[in-house]
């Protein structure tokens, strides 16, 4: 895991969590961590257990020298397309940040210019770089975080185990209830050439 990409300069690290999922928003985080920041459990959210992720997420919002989550919402995300979504959620992340950085690490292969800062994507970056990263980290614990409060209003789609994935008590779950106002009305909800009621809760 290497701590910079370019260690003169002021570098954010930003990834986002749920681009794939049925319902709920898409998260971003961005983080700048100081130059001495270590922590070995350290890696990509999906590498980490929920419990050391819920210690990680402590210790970054303690000492990053920056941080900020963010969101896009279903409404938006079916109006733009996931993809732009997951971008308005990564520039409402670094606009919360409060400093602007000099540099941006990106997890994946596409970004869209943040102002005039630089920046530079990194397919699986949340398994290379730390600020990536602790991004991946608090993007995804924000969001899991979301998804059991929605769980507790809407108990039939059993978020708290499936976190608005396509699982299949989920998409079970659509079939017998129906969509909610957290369903993405834009993607497939259930397999394709299968019907669905399109009613809401």
């Amino acid at each position: 895991m290497l701590p910079f990409h370019q260690p003169d300069r002021l570098e954010a690290g930003c990834d986002e969590a749920g681009r794939g999922c049925l319902a709920g928003p898409v998260y971003a985080a961005a983080v700048i961590l100081p130059p001495d920041f270590f922590h070995p459990w350290l890696n990509d959210s999906k590498q980490v257990t929920e419990k050391q992720r819920d210690e990680l997420r402590r210790i970054i919002e303690q000492e990053a020298v920056a941080w900020s989550v963010a969101r896009a919402e279903p409404g938006e995300i079916d109006r733009i397309n996931i993809l732009q979504a997951s971008f308005l959620a990564m520039h409402r992340a670094l606009d919360g940040l409060g400093i602007c950085p000099e540099f941006i690490l990106v997890d994946g292969n596409r970004f869209r210019q943040y102002t005039d800062v630089p920046h530079l994507c990194v397919v699986k970056g949340d398994g290379k770089y730390a600020a990536i990263a602790a991004a991946s980290i608090l993007a995804k614990t924000h969001r899991d975080a979301e998804m059991y409060r929605l769980a507790g209003l809407f108990p039939p789609y059993h978020w708290e185990d499936n976190k608005g994935y396509p699982t299949a008590a989920h998409r079970d779950a659509i079939r017998l209830h129906g969509l909610t106002e957290h369903h993405r009305r834009s993607f497939q909800q259930l397999p394709q050439g299968e019907q669905l009621a399109l009613f809401t809760r």
